[in-house]
């Protein structure tokens, strides 16, 4: 068998000659001719095509690099064993790996404003090297500095918005308080005498809602009422606080929602409440003293120049009424609020029930307290990739050595609670151990209020419901359409976009004004609108 072998082939072998290269390397090996052919035969091509490649890089130029010439360019000189040598200057990454003076950032020279005005002067300057890259930095970190003051700026304003009491709601809580005074008809009895019993009937669907928001309570009610296939075995328990409980009040009796059973009842309603020590008093007190001391307020948090955006987002919201409303806090309690019922669903008033709420009573919960969805897992990640490590300090000790960073999280806002399962644990005394842990540790096992402690609290208690119960995020983020949040059992406005606020996102605020009578002469006098 006779080998030819192409003369562009030839150069590249040993100078000793191909038939000594053919001695060698069959003489060990015992290669017969035909595989010798093939291997030549392939290695001609390859080195055809790495030819090819190089020349069409090269007629495109540096300008233009079409998908070929790029290849070419990147894996010819690779086989044939040379590596391409960077064309940047070695000054350039010195000077933007320079780590930044803080004196010469507040000290420099007004830098570009635009790529444009960038370009328009290192063409007039014509720099060397160093220059140019010291201008680029300069530029950027400047960008970098106005983007975070801009970023920042952004989440004092929402922190501003979502804490602070809108007037309208000012308004209707006011008149309602004196209907509550002057209209008997606002006074009434909730719920009517003959209906009593069924407050600890446990034959009935018990709903628990613990807030200080009439307007949010009463979309809730309503939405909660009108979706219910069997709604004259509801009870609805409503807990306020003091000075929200006349106003609450009057607006249930002027709004009754039949054939429900709607109870409003004031904390100091409560026996256990009034006497003696109440642990969830004593942690606002101390948690609320402590915040203040080591947060120093919102402008201590903004006034930060070291930390991220992010992470002085989470400390405004840390702040938030919301985390020290004793409304928040008050459902670790629920076994001595209601002593005689068995199992209860307890709703957040920034949630919006749309479908029947009775097949939650059917769930097997495996002698498990708390029916919650788990935030670890959807198509949605975004809001469904909250872990452990998510709310708690991994980087403490006394967290890392008990818990888990990638156990899956699971969300408050609509939950079952098994009060008979409940009662046979030590659940509400592991929430205050925690809280007492957290106020010992400046606070630094935890950011924001009470799901983080209730995470620890109920660990190994609770039991996986189907994500359809609860759809979370409406409040801090709109990539959920209008479709998938109706599709949902219940949504939930959890985020600082509340939707009786202003800021609240106006594709998704609909689903929750729907639920709002406009035309009520309360509503329209306080000038609640639907947009």
């Amino acid at each position: 068998m006779q080998l030819h072998i192409s003369p562009s082939l030839r150069h590249v072998l040993p100078a000793k000659g191909f038939k000594e290269f053919i001695k060698v390397k069959i003489g060990s090996k015992r290669l017969s001719y035909r595989m010798v052919f093939y291997c030549l035969l392939f290695l001609t091509f390859l080195l055809r095509f790495v030819f090819v490649l190089t020349a069409i890089d090269t007629i495109d130029g540096e300008r233009k690099c079409s998908t070929l010439g790029c290849l070419g360019k990147k894996i010819g000189p690779r086989i044939l064993g040379k590596r391409l040598e960077s064309t940047v200057p070695e000054v350039i990454y010195r000077v933007l790996e320079e780590p930044s003076d803080q004196t010469d950032t507040q000290t420099r020279p007004e830098s570009p404003q635009t790529l444009e005005e960038f370009i328009a002067e290192m063409k007039d300057g014509r720099p060397d090297a160093k220059t140019f890259a010291v201008k680029l930095k300069a530029m950027v970190t400047q960008l970098e500095e106005r983007t975070r003051t801009a970023k920042i700026q952004e989440y004092l304003y929402r922190h501003v918005a979502s804490s602070s009491i809108p007037k309208q709601l000012h308004c209707l809580a006011l008149k309602l308080a004196h209907e509550h005074s002057t209209n008997s008809n606002a006074r009434l009895q909730l719920p009517s005498p003959e209906l009593v019993p069924a407050l600890v009937d446990n034959s009935y669907f018990h709903f628990v809602l613990a807030s200080d928001n009439i307007l949010a309570a009463s979309v809730v009610a309503s939405s909660l009422v009108t979706n219910f296939i069997r709604p004259e075995k509801i009870v609805l328990h409503i807990i306020t606080d003091r000075k929200t409980y006349a106003p609450m009040q009057a607006w249930f009796s002027l709004h009754p929602l039949t054939p429900a059973v709607i109870e409003v009842k004031g904390l100091h309603h409560f026996d256990w409440f009034t006497k003696g020590r109440v642990p969830v008093m004593e942690a606002m007190e101390k948690d609320q003293k402590a915040r203040s001391q080591f947060r120093g307020g919102s402008s201590a948090i903004v006034a930060n120049k070291t930390e991220k955006p992010k992470i002085i987002a989470a400390k405004l919201q840390a702040l938030s009424p919301k985390y020290n409303s004793l409304m928040n806090h008050i459902r670790i309690h629920l076994p001595e609020l209601f002593p005689s019922l068995d199992k209860i669903v307890f709703l957040d008033d920034d949630i919006v029930v749309q479908t029947d709420l009775s097949p939650l009573w059917d769930i097997d919960m495996n002698g498990k307290v708390n029916g919650a969805v788990e935030t670890c897992r959807g198509e949605d990640k975004y809001v469904m990739s909250k872990r452990f490590k998510s709310y708690l300090n991994f980087s403490h000790p006394l967290i890392a050595e008990h818990f888990d960073p990638s156990e899956c999280a699971w969300a408050y806002g609509m939950n079952i609670f098994d009060l008979e399962e409940w009662r046979k644990t030590n659940i509400s005394h592991t929430y205050y151990y925690w809280l007492q842990q957290n106020l010992k540790s400046d606070l630094s096992l935890w950011q924001l209020g009470t799901l983080p402690p209730g995470l620890i609290a109920f660990h190994g208690h609770v039991h996986t419901i189907d994500p359809f119960w609860h759809m979370l995020g409406l409040g801090y983020q709109d990539n959920t359409t209008l479709a998938e949040a109706q599709s949902a059992g219940v949504i939930h406005f959890n985020g600082r976009a509340k939707p009786w606020l202003d800021i609240a996102f106006p594709q998704l605020r609909p689903l929750w004004t729907k639920y709002v009578n406009f035309s009520d002469k309360l509503i329209k006098s306080c000038h609640i609108r639907a947009s």
